[in-house]
């Protein structure tokens, strides 16, 4: 009787420790499940929207315009974008590249800023800057290529056809090449 009185107290310190370990582990795992989820809503997802210039007209110098076919495109782009919301708009120092996005800009409200192309260091800034943002960028045949090669960490992209004119890259970038994604559009 004694052996079975000491039983029953030893089976409910048994099922006390028992039942205080679980409320222990599922709150633990509550608090995990909550620093993860807070952790990955602080990840922040830039997505990099990447064009080649407009055509280009030909004026006989090595900095023309976009011709008024390019003037054309550099407007579809602005119907494209009406609905996104963009934080900055970069361009090489050409003409043909400002004047594509140039439109664009004066739709939003915002300034076409200068960058150096195939320069690492540039959209590093980039990226830090408008982080969880949306960045436009008009570049050219060979450094559109390269920028979304370098921000998804694979070199897939080949420069562009010296006539094609078409292409429209979104990157989405969660880290630098590991965490992309990339859309490749014709407009």
């Amino acid at each position: 009787m004694i052996m079975t009185k000491i039983n029953m107290i030893m089976t409910k310190i048994t099922m006390r420790i028992i039942r205080i370990t679980m409320i222990r582990f599922a709150l633990f795992l509550a608090i995990a499940l909550a620093i993860s989820v807070q952790s990955f809503a602080q990840s922040q997802i830039t997505t990099f929207i990447l064009i080649r210039h407009a055509e280009r007209g030909e004026d006989g110098t090595k900095d023309p315009d976009i011709s008024e076919e390019g003037k054309k495109r550099a407007n579809r782009l602005v119907e494209m974008l009406s609905k996104t919301s963009i934080a900055a708009i970069y361009s090489t120092a050409y003409k043909r590249t400002r004047n594509t996005v140039a439109p664009l800009a004066g739709a939003k409200g915002l300034e076409v800023l200068p960058y150096e192309p195939l320069k690492g260091e540039a959209i590093d800034k980039m990226l830090q800057v408008h982080a969880g943002q949306t960045v436009v960028i008009s570049g050219h045949s060979n450094t559109i290529p390269w920028t979304a090669n370098y921000l998804t960490g694979n070199n897939e992209l080949k420069d562009f056809a010296d006539n094609d004119y078409t292409n429209f890259l979104v990157v989405s970038v969660l880290k630098k090449g590991a965490s992309t994604n990339l859309t490749w559009l014709t407009y």
